[in-house]
């Protein structure tokens, strides 16, 4: 058995035993497999993982053609430009970094008839740090409405990348004002139901404050390999 399925299995079971100790419901596992090859996709594809996330478009759809007819529901987690708007919106299933009305307005105009309503997640940067992508939490409300007047999107939450400290409680509180824009959000757009949030280092953090979906690569997959 793969050391990744073994790991699949032992992180299912440590995410519920962490909910179930903060009284939270359990998230859902996101597999980040960004860098990581199509066979190790599929060895978890086919232990019952089916959510994975990637950062670089052109190598996510390179995958895709490979890993076509499998039960994989792809999301970009990555920071997306305006001039991948197109591929993106052919070939993902949700996109969790949209920061930029400009970018809702793309990926509504190129979502294909045929493959329903594209999954949409706006990314805040909750700690305003100048190195990370991600809207104001004062302007997620003004994306959030330019998503939901899109048939062809689908809103369906925030995520954030918090910034890192090795201060427990300045993460808990930014986590903690994630899940409070959530709540507050989710009053005038009820089909919100996805806030992701929380990684390898910090996921049982993130679920103690109400994180509904984790992304974990490094805990699953295990160290990359040095280049």
């Amino acid at each position: 058995m793969p050391r990744a399925v073994e790991r699949l299995a032992q992180l299912q079971a440590h995410l519920v035993t962490s909910a179930k100790q903060s009284g939270r419901p359990a998230p859902v596992l996101l597999a980040v497999s960004k860098t990581r090859d199509s066979s190790e996709i599929t060895a978890l594809n086919a232990a019952g993982q089916h959510r994975f996330g990637e950062n670089y478009v052109q190598e996510a759809i390179s995958k895709m053609r490979e890993l076509v007819g499998n039960n994989i529901e792809w999301h970009l987690i990555g920071h997306l430009q305006s001039n991948k708007a197109k591929d993106v919106a052919t070939h993902f299933d949700w996109v969790q970094s949209v920061d930029r009305i400009k970018l809702v307005d793309a990926l509504a105009r190129h979502r294909p008839g045929d493959r329903g309503a594209l999954n949409l997640l706006v990314q805040v940067n909750i700690d305003d740090e100048a190195s990370k992508h991600g809207c104001t939490p004062a302007d997620a409300e003004a994306i959030c409405e330019a998503i939901a007047t899109h048939e062809s999107l689908a809103l369906r939450g925030l995520m954030a990348i918090p910034a890192p400290s090795v201060d427990v409680d300045v993460r808990r509180t930014a986590f903690h004002d994630m899940r409070l824009l959530f709540d507050q959000l989710r009053e005038r757009f009820p089909s919100m139901d996805t806030l992701s949030m929380g990684m390898s280092d910090d996921a049982d953090l993130a679920i103690s404050e109400g994180s509904t979906m984790v992304r974990i690569g490094t805990a699953l997959f295990g160290p990359r390999p040095a280049k």
